[in-house]
């Protein structure tokens, strides 16, 4: 139950003591949770150690990169519940306005020592090391992301699946462990000021000049109880038959859970743990392992190894040169960024896909795929493409702006995948036409689903001007 030593890691000066001080910190970023935390139990074991109490601070930014109110709206709602789960614990919790290394910064001259957990993204590395730069007591990184860290994983940027799957099924049982709530030994009483009330989201979303009207359609809440509902439903209903049914949209298999597993609202070790205690198939239990360790974690591989991981050049070589070999090509159609944000295209399936995204933060895995290879051949040249795909996808999706978000588009255009049958535009990359939408999937019904829940003009366009040419 304690927390792997292999998830701990000292940043800085390795010969820091720990300062006198009034509680141990925990600067909460990643893991937005107050349960199955490495980092939260970490921290409380060590505020044992050093009897004090424990203080959880975060750093609210009204700038952070491409984020919306959707996105905002998603963090506060899990934010209140966490603050609340905490101070049931007899934990600190501060909220605050400002840079979040900072933040935490000011709070660490009165820390024994800082927790935080880990990520991989370069702005998020940065706010690490700016912490640790500023600061006089040690600072420990705690990995609450993955199940199995990813230096343990790897020490190279992989090629594809099937060459990370065998080190991660390899170590995936050493990592699989339940995490003991840590009692605290002090409760924290004289918690410093917080700036935000998180019980009025509204008032947070007009401090940060958001607006604070709910989405009409929007269908996901953040928080760690939501998250659990929708991991509970998964598990009664979703998971039986998730490997051979989980590409339909119309009746999905899907658990919901990567907007939660984005803002660190869920452990992907709980969720791993409940999938494999579930009792279903063999077949479905590793399916879903696939996609929570073995693609999520490439993802993360990929971001941490690859210092311009959302840059065209990142991309393997053979997709980079077969691409450019086509960029002349004719293509079928060309459209904006504009027209394309907007659903006006010919193709109803694809117009559906973008007005589901756009209004509702969530798009069935399938239908990305297919989303983002016909904005491959709806565009002037493989960058802008790229560029394209990558500012819609973390404009719209709650899961965005994310490794799994860059490694997905990055997909689009070859990486992670191997060379198929040379076609127009899109050379060697793999193909995914309308018409290998239509015998995959029932796709009136699902345009049937899309219009019953957001209006014809989703599937038409906003002016009812769609033909479907396949």
């Amino acid at each position: 139950s304690l927390v792997h030593p292999d998830r701990i890691r000292q940043r800085g000066a390795d010969d820091l003591a720990p300062q006198a001080g009034r509680y141990v910190l925990y600067w909460m970023q990643r893991a937005q949770r107050a349960e199955h935390n490495d980092a939260l139990e970490h921290a409380a074991r060590l505020a044992n150690e050093h009897a004090v109490p424990l203080l959880v601070c975060f750093g609210l930014t009204s700038d952070y990169p491409e984020s919306t109110a959707r996105h905002y709206r998603f963090l506060l709602e899990g934010l209140a519940e966490t603050s609340a789960s905490l101070r049931r614990r007899g934990i600190g919790f501060v909220a605050r306005l400002g840079t979040p290394p900072e933040v935490a910064a000011g709070l660490a001259r009165d820390a024994v020592v800082v927790v935080t957990d880990r990520a991989y993204e370069r702005h998020l590395v940065a706010w690490r090391e700016q912490l640790v730069g500023s600061v006089s007591c040690p600072v420990l990184e705690v990995e609450t992301d993955v199940v199995v860290p990813v230096d343990v994983a790897s020490e190279k940027r992989e090629y594809a699946a099937r060459t990370i799957r065998p080190k991660l099924l390899r170590r995936l049982d050493a990592f699989l462990d339940e995490l003991t709530t840590t009692s605290l030994d002090h409760e924290m009483d004289d918690v410093p000021s917080s700036e935000l009330d998180l019980a009025d989201i509204g008032g947070v979303m007009r401090t940060l000049d958001l607006e604070p009207d709910a989405d009409p359609h929007v269908f996901l809440h953040g928080g760690t109880a939501q998250a659990r509902a929708h991991l509970g439903a998964f598990l009664r209903e979703g998971l039986d038959g998730y490997a051979e049914r989980r590409p339909d949209p119309v009746d999905p298999k899907v658990s919901y859970l990567s907007p939660y597993l984005h803002f660190g609202q869920i452990s992907p070790v709980a969720v791993a743990l409940a999938v494999r205690g579930s009792g279903a198939s063999p077949a479905d239990i590793d399916a879903f392992i696939e996609e929570l360790v073995v693609r999520r974690e490439l993802a993360l591989n990929y971001v941490h190894h690859e210092p311009d991981y959302d840059r065209y050049a990142a991309l393997p070589a053979w997709a980079r040169t077969t691409l450019d070999a086509h960029r002349d090509d004719e293509r079928e159609a060309l459209y904006t960024t504009a027209e394309l944000e907007g659903g006006r295209t010919h193709d109803r399936a694809w117009n559906a896909a973008m007005a589901q995204m756009r209004e509702t933060g969530y798009l069935h895995n399938h239908l990305r795929m297919y989303w983002g290879k016909q904005v491959l051949l709806w565009t002037s040249s493989p960058e802008h493409a790229f560029r394209t795909l990558l500012e819609l996808n973390d404009r719209y999706f709650l899961d965005g702006r994310d490794p799994s978000s860059v490694a997905n588009v990055a997909w689009v255009l070859g990486l992670h995948d191997q060379a198929f049958a040379e076609r127009p535009v899109s050379g060697k990359t793999r193909p995914m036409t309308r018409a290998g939408l239509d015998r995959k999937l029932d796709v009136k019904a699902w345009l049937a689903h899309v219009r019953s829940t957001l209006g014809d003009s989703a599937v038409d366009g906003p002016d009812g001007e769609a033909a479907d040419r396949s």
